[in-house]
């Protein structure tokens, strides 16, 4: 047995083990003297500035700082490993260097918030393959990817008690639904449904219309098999600046305000008035909470992520593909597939209306006693839709009912100095909402013309309808 008998000497019976043993930190040799635990340390400290890497799928790494891991030198550990280092016995005492392991600590908490900022960013929705109808190809598939924490806390922790300074990231992989493989001879020659409706293409609008462009360039060559459902939210993915999406008016509350990916309902909207046209199965749609200005009443699509979607269902026995382009003011969605096998009618009629109410606020950028119109009511309406689709003597009809409540009217009552001219309202005010009482498009099966329509004005077309139901009036002082 070995015996010590000097600062990091090991003296034994056999000649043979009678050197020295090297003790090495990252390949380098430390001194057998008192100064070798603080030179080691700063060698650790080095190290660690250097941060600490994250092997992600496909190889690459993502470079995290050490501390922002909470990851320290354990200290009593250390020493103790220097003085076993030197005086262990068995095959550590019959080598001539040892290379040493550092022990170091990991804060979970701080790991753990670090690691949730990592999955925000690196998270990945699967994508389906699609068809690009513009260079008629075919757009791959793309698996999808989520970050788990927990496994990947484990996979830390074991590569800082290995003393590695790697660690492989964990993630659960999503498969898509659509692979390109069977994307391949899918005939979309036949105009099934389309539908347009008009954004505002002007430099001032710039957000919104990007947004559109982007929606729309997520689902444009899509391809539904014979009963698969198509889901809007699924497709598109979150309406996030992590998406790209840029921040223009949504409604919120029977409100127009600023939100990210402001727009996206258009696409939704306009898509599913082609899916109507289309005989697609309506499985999930809802109205806004106020009219929207770019479609009319009960052919809009409300959608937010994850909660408000757009889902249809393809009810033929051969493949559907979903088209949309937003290009010189006008949003085009179509529905394309082998054949078009019938003739649609879609009737809106509008039922009821309530009164809008009218809300004041204190605005001290006005002066004083200026009143400003913010938003003009819109009445609420109860409408019902029917969808009728014929092929040959054989018909089926589809009734819908929607409800859109009031919009309340906002003026703005100013409480500041006179001549203060902050937030000075327009010339005129926003026009008083007018609506077809009743609507009939119709769309042949034989033709790819755009459908025809049939409007009955009515009650709710004529000026001053919505002071003759009860909604407080605004007029402008001149």
């Amino acid at each position: 047995m070995g015996l010590a008998c000097g600062l990091g000497l090991i003296c034994s019976a056999d000649p043979r083990a009678s050197t020295a043993r090297e003790l090495l930190l990252y390949g380098r040799a430390l001194p057998n003297d008192a100064a070798a635990s603080e030179l080691a340390r700063g060698w650790i400290a080095e190290r660690l500035a250097r941060g600490f890497a994250f092997v992600l799928p496909g190889g690459s790494e993502r470079s995290v700082d050490a501390a922002a891991l909470g990851i320290e030198l354990d200290l009593q550990r250390w020493e103790r490993l220097l003085v076993d280092a030197r005086h262990a016995e068995g095959d550590w005492q019959r080598a001539t260097s040892v290379e040493l392991a550092v022990p170091l600590t990991l804060d979970l908490a701080r790991a753990t918030v670090l690691l949730v900022g990592l999955k925000d960013e690196l998270d990945r929705v699967p994508s389906d393959a699609r068809l690009d109808l513009d260079q008629g190809g075919i757009v791959p598939e793309r698996v999808g990817q989520l970050l788990d924490v927990d496994r990947s806390l484990l996979a830390l922790r074991e590569a800082l008690e290995l003393g590695r300074e790697r660690a492989s990231l964990a993630f659960e992989t999503l498969a898509p639904r659509r692979i390109a493989a069977q994307l391949r001879d899918v005939d979309h020659s036949a105009l099934l449904g389309a539908f347009e409706t008009p954004y505002d293409a002007a430099a001032r609008a710039e957000d919104r219309t990007f947004n559109l462009r982007l929606a729309a360039s997520r689902l444009d060559g899509y391809v539904l098999l014979p009963g698969e459902e198509f889901s809007f939210n699924a497709v598109v993915g979150p309406r996030e600046e992590a998406n790209g999406y840029r921040v223009a008016k949504v409604i919120a509350r029977g409100e127009l305000v600023d939100g990210i990916g402001g727009g996206t309902c258009q696409i939704s909207g306009t898509l599913h008035a082609a899916a109507l046209f289309a005989g697609l199965e309506i499985r999930e749609r809802h109205p806004h909470t106020r009219p929207s200005s770019y479609i009319k009443l009960g052919f809009d699509a409300a959608v937010a992520y994850p909660s408000f979607d757009l889902r249809l269902g393809n009810p033929y026995d051969f493949p559907i593909v979903l088209r949309e382009r937003v290009e010189a003011g006008r949003v085009r969605a179509e529905v394309r597939g082998a054949r078009r096998p019938q003739a649609v009618t879609l009737i809106r009629r509008i039922d009821a209306a309530q009164p809008f109410t009218e809300t004041t606020s204190v605005d001290p950028a006005l002066p004083a006693g200026t009143r400003v119109l913010a938003q003009r009511g819109i009445p609420g309406f109860d409408l019902h839709r029917y969808r009728i689709r014929r092929s040959g003597s054989h018909a089926v009809r589809e009734s819908f009912v929607d409800h859109y409540p009031p919009t309340p009217q906002l003026v703005r009552i100013g409480s500041g100095k006179r001549g203060n001219e902050t937030g000075r309202p327009p010339q005129d005010p926003p026009p008083e909402y007018f609506a077809d009482e009743l609507l009939v498009l119709s769309q042949p099966a034989e033709l790819e013309a755009p459908p025809t329509e049939q409007r009955t004005p009515g009650r709710f077309a004529t000026a001053g309808w919505a002071k003759s139901i009860g909604s407080p009036v605004w007029e402008v002082k001149r």
